[in-house]
């Protein structure tokens, strides 16, 4: 937020202190649903949130992972229509919410602001885009490998530094690996029994991040 704060004037951050408003979410607590009227801007402040599509026969796919310090659900700034997709939270989370006119108002008034939002969903664009090569070019080691890594780096470690803060279930590692979940048991045993990772249920530890870098 202090990158958006920084662009604004004395008065617009004012009137952005006034209005915007803080909320907190447990584990597995929708933020926003597909379809539901978008009157406000989240800002992930802590926590993890998962961003789930419908796929073929309306199954759930998980499309983004939000790190802390990161918008989401940018896209009805700028088109009128409700969310697209549905927010999740992955684990206890505080979110800021900015009151949807107010963030239009901002970006008509200030060239700035709309400059910063737009290099926003360029760097969306480009993550994603890397995301689909992933996922369609990687055989399935590269792919888990590649999540695992891309996990660690949006959420981080424990103090020990090896074991994920956010812990994923074999389906979800499955979804966002694109392989179906016997597949993605068969490689995270792989990768324990290879000594790469050390699993325990759904806490996953990195104990050699270079190999597993190799593979991806």
């Amino acid at each position: 937020m202090s990158e958006l704060w920084n662009l604004l004037t004395d008065e617009e951050q004012v009137l952005l202190a006034e209005h915007v408003s803080l909320q907190q979410f447990n584990d597995n607590d929708t933020i926003y649903e597909s379809g539901d009227e978008a009157t406000f801007l989240p800002y992930l402040l802590e926590g993890g949130v998962k961003i789930l599509g419908k796929g073929v026969a309306r199954q759930q796919q998980i499309v983004r992972m939000v790190q802390p310090n990161a918008f989401f659900g940018l896209r009805p700034t700028f088109i009128d229509e409700p969310h697209h997709y549905t927010a999740i939270a992955m684990q206890s989370s505080s979110v800021l919410m900015l009151p949807l006119q107010l963030i239009r108002q901002l970006i008509m008034n200030n060239h700035r602001v709309a400059l910063f939002f737009i290099q926003n969903l360029s760097d969306m664009l480009e993550r994603s885009t890397e995301t689909v090569i992933t996922l369609s070019q990687k055989h399935m080691r590269g792919r888990l490998a590649d999540m695992l890594l891309m996990v660690k780096s949006k959420y981080g470690t424990e103090a020990d530094g090896q074991t994920l803060r956010i812990r994923l279930s074999r389906a979800e590692w499955a979804n966002i690996s694109n392989m179906t979940i016997s597949n993605a048991i068969r490689t995270l045993s792989a990768f324990s029994s290879e000594g790469i990772l050390a699993l325990q249920g759904r806490r996953i530890s990195i104990l050699k991040e270079e190999e597993l870098m190799q593979i991806a």
